[in-house]
């Protein structure tokens, strides 16, 4: 039986800030256009973190069952250490998930319907990450859900629950909030690709192909770097089209940086670890930079 320590370490905690990222961005760029509706932000972040928490527990499960966990470098699973049989860790996903459904279908009947099936979409990919019979992220497709979900879906739609319903915003352009979309979605990449990185001799040994096995080492060195640069590329886009006080998000550069670098000159396994830790602090810096900057400065 796991301990409740390792039930939050099998949450993957520092995973976290890919989820309070796109909310704190999207609600930025919202009260900017002072169109902010707190409750509804609220309810926007407990869906993207009980998602986030949701696709940790199924991660650990499906790659627990499979194996790919038997030898691995980094935090605690729970299935492939051993420390949760694989039907209670595939119950605490599918507990995360449902959870997360339920704040989605408050946000859906106050909002509009057809977010219904965005949420729905968001769950079937959390699911099938690493799920079912040909799971998408042992093709190589896992950062562009992520993408997808943890950056255009969650900022574009934290920024749409707010505003929908304010006549003197039916105009409103969005820019910034797709701007904010793509920055968050770089970095969340950023964070997926540095831990694919990390486990490409133990991937490729399994047979899951994910991109950074598809790449190779050096190239995968490249693609996080870039991502890296568009990420701050989007706080000037952002700047451009709300405040420039935006630019507080800056602060990512630190961390980020550092970050980047240590992938340059080539850290590997364990030296890795690091990195995921920089690139998730960098995201939430970001978020939180860019809130402080539109909220209060701009």
């Amino acid at each position: 039986m796991a301990t409740p320590a390792e039930w939050i370490a099998g949450a993957r905690p520092r995973t976290l800030p890919a989820a309070v990222a796109p909310v704190l961005t999207g609600t930025a760029v919202s009260a900017h256009a002072h169109g902010e509706v707190w409750w509804k932000a609220a309810f926007a972040l407990a869906v993207a973190l009980l998602l986030q928490i949701g696709v940790n527990y199924a991660n650990d499960y499906s790659d627990g069952v499979r194996g790919t966990d038997a030898d691995r470098v980094g935090p605690l699973r729970l299935v492939g250490s051993g420390a949760a049989r694989p039907f209670q860790v595939k119950r605490a996903a599918f507990l995360s998930l449902g959870l997360a459904a339920v704040a989605g279908l408050v946000l859906a009947a106050t909002t509009a319907w057809w977010l219904l099936l965005v949420g729905l979409a968001a769950i079937i990919a959390a699911w099938l990450y690493t799920g079912g019979k040909k799971p998408y992220g042992y093709f190589g497709l896992g950062e562009v859900m992520v993408f997808v979900f943890f950056g255009l879906v969650a900022v574009l739609g934290t920024t749409y629950v707010q505003i929908h319903h304010n006549p003197h915003l039916n105009n409103f352009r969005y820019t910034g909030s797709w701007a904010g979309a793509i920055g968050v979605g770089a970095i969340a990449c950023a964070i997926l690709v540095a831990n694919n990185l990390r486990d490409i001799p133990t991937d490729r040994e399994v047979g899951k192909m994910t991109l950074a096995v598809r790449l190779g080492d050096a190239n995968t060195r490249f693609l996080y770097i870039g991502l890296v640069l568009i990420a701050v590329a989007s706080l000037f886009v952002i700047g451009a089209t709300t405040s420039w006080a935006a630019l507080i998000g800056l602060i990512c550069v630190l961390p980020l940086g550092r970050a980047a670098l240590n992938v340059r000159r080539g850290d590997t396994g364990r030296r890795l670890v690091p990195v995921l830790v920089l690139t998730s602090n960098g995201e939430l810096l970001y978020a939180v930079g860019v809130f402080v900057g539109l909220l209060f400065v701009g």
